[in-house]
């Protein structure tokens, strides 16, 4: 073979992995909406990703991700929405918040939209079933509101005496109308007051816990609500400055000194958020995936704050608990 001739077969060798790189597709971006801000949920969002890598999706090597935070402000949202829409993202996904899928629905027809939501998504108008979702819209419902009854319940349990409670709520939020329904009907039907407390900002929450000190509420349920989640040290350590037994929705408030929660574990639910989104990358469509549901809850009793309110846990709660922090 000539010299010149071999010179030009290597030159073309050399240039095969950069016709090869050419070729390769873009990587796929997913749009992550989110209603509050990223410091509250770090923990949730790297099961998020721990979800994309178990279904091979890794950020920055195969996909990227574009977040977006409205930092409890919902005027945000559609704003946070179409900018997401205008970089013609693969998903969008909106983790914890009705509010967020919501906005992201109403902007757009066509990318497909992968929720994670508190409230049933079918009375939200986000699907048209659990089975077959229709649309561009599917995800996971974490029941949180359909078992806020249950809380009452074992709140009850351990202080048996109280006929006097409390729920705070943010009115806005995913299902407050018909949780705060329910929990009321609840505590009628068992012959016991409830009051109801509202916030929507950070500092309404300070404000709920004065107005639970002038009524006179003998204990306190958290109800389920991105702005309360993102502000659980806030709350318990309200409940502690305040000596009022509370129920949260979930442990992630007990892990901070919450005294008992009861719900569906969010870790897990993030990490199968991240699955699913993997599912509609690979090109699945979110009219066929069925909306998922939690099959387990757990119930969560902080004993050293059970102790610093002076409170004795009944042994048949104790026993039912999941887990107990010492």
């Amino acid at each position: 073979m000539k010299r010149r001739a071999f010179i030009t077969l290597l030159g073309g060798a050399a240039a095969w992995p950069l016709a090869a790189h050419a070729q390769q597709p873009p990587m796929p971006v997913v749009g992550y909406l989110n209603e509050g801000a990223p410091e509250p949920g770090t923990y949730f969002l790297a099961e998020f990703r721990k979800g994309l890598g178990d279904a091979g999706y890794f950020e920055g090597r195969n996909v990227a991700i574009e977040y977006r935070w409205a930092y409890n402000q919902d005027e945000r949202l559609p704003e946070l929405a179409a900018d997401l829409i205008r970089r013609s993202v693969n998903v969008i996904v909106t983790p914890g918040s009705g509010a967020a899928a919501r906005t992201a629905k109403t902007a757009t027809t066509t990318i497909p939209i992968v929720f994670g939501i508190v409230a049933d998504p079918v009375q939200t108008g986000l699907v048209a079933s659990l089975n077959r979702p229709g649309g561009n819209a599917t995800g996971i419902s974490y029941m949180s509101t359909d078992i806020a009854p249950k809380r009452l319940g074992l709140l009850h349990e351990l202080k048996p005496h109280t006929t006097h409670f409390a729920m705070l709520v943010n009115p806005r939020g995913d299902g407050a109308e018909r949780l705060t329904k329910e929990l009321k009907e609840a505590a009628s039907a068992a012959g016991w007051e409830m009051e109801v407390l509202t916030a929507t900002t950070i500092p309404d929450i300070d404000m709920a816990f004065e107005a639970l000190v002038q009524k006179q509420a003998d204990a306190l349920l958290v109800n389920p609500d991105i702005l309360f989640g993102n502000r659980r040290v806030q709350l318990a350590t309200l409940a502690a400055r305040y000596a009022v037994p509370t129920m949260y929705p979930d442990r992630q408030y007990t892990e901070v000194g919450g005294l008992m929660s009861y719900g569906t574990r969010l870790l897990d639910q993030y990490r199968q958020l991240g699955i699913y989104t993997a599912r509609v990358l690979k090109g699945e469509k979110p009219a066929e995936l069925p909306v998922m549901q939690p099959t387990k809850f757990e119930f969560v009793i902080n004993f050293q704050t059970a102790k610093a309110l002076g409170l004795t846990v009944p042994p048949t709660l104790l026993a039912r608990a999941d887990e107990v922090i010492e």
